[in-house]
């Protein structure tokens, strides 16, 4: 299942242009202090598209802040919020969110994929600890071997 590829996922490798996120931000400056849920949603979408890291958690602030005043929009949002997480590398946030959606649309095959693709992740992330962790243990076992030796002589 390593390496699979999740459509969705794909998507947000693909930015805006530079015009087209000017067209969202602008929008959304447009409607003063209290712009619409959908523009926000929009523009908060567009910026989870960026390669740019700040972009992105930008977007998550925007996605959290409607997932708690917009019930209207939780679905969309969680489903959002669970890819924006992943696409930062907090997977344990992102599989919180799909699990919430989850709970309500358990037959949901887009949120049912990218759990599957959180989970290898997290798998992957585990394994790729471990092998780090085995080898700070096998160098610490080394070090402590030699001095184990030096102090015989």
């Amino acid at each position: 299942m390593f390496g699979s590829v999740y459509p969705a996922l794909e998507e947000l490798k693909q930015p805006l242009s530079e015009e087209q996120l000017n067209v969202l931000r602008n929008q959304l400056k447009s409607e003063g202090s209290k712009p619409s849920p959908q523009t926000q949603f929009n523009y908060a979408w567009g910026l989870l598209k960026s390669p740019a890291r700040k972009h992105q958690q930008e977007a998550v602030v925007i996605l959290t802040t409607l997932y708690k005043q917009e019930s209207s929009m939780r679905r969309e949002v969680l489903y959002y919020l669970s890819l924006g997480s992943f696409k930062l590398g907090d997977y344990t946030n992102a599989k919180r969110y799909v699990e919430t959606l989850l709970k309500s649309e358990p037959e949901n095959s887009q949120a049912l994929s990218l759990l599957d693709n959180i989970n290898d992740k997290i798998a992957q992330e585990g394994l790729i600890g471990i092998g780090v962790a085995g080898g700070v243990l096998a160098v610490g076992v080394g070090i402590i071997g030699a001095l184990v030796r030096r102090s015989r002589k």
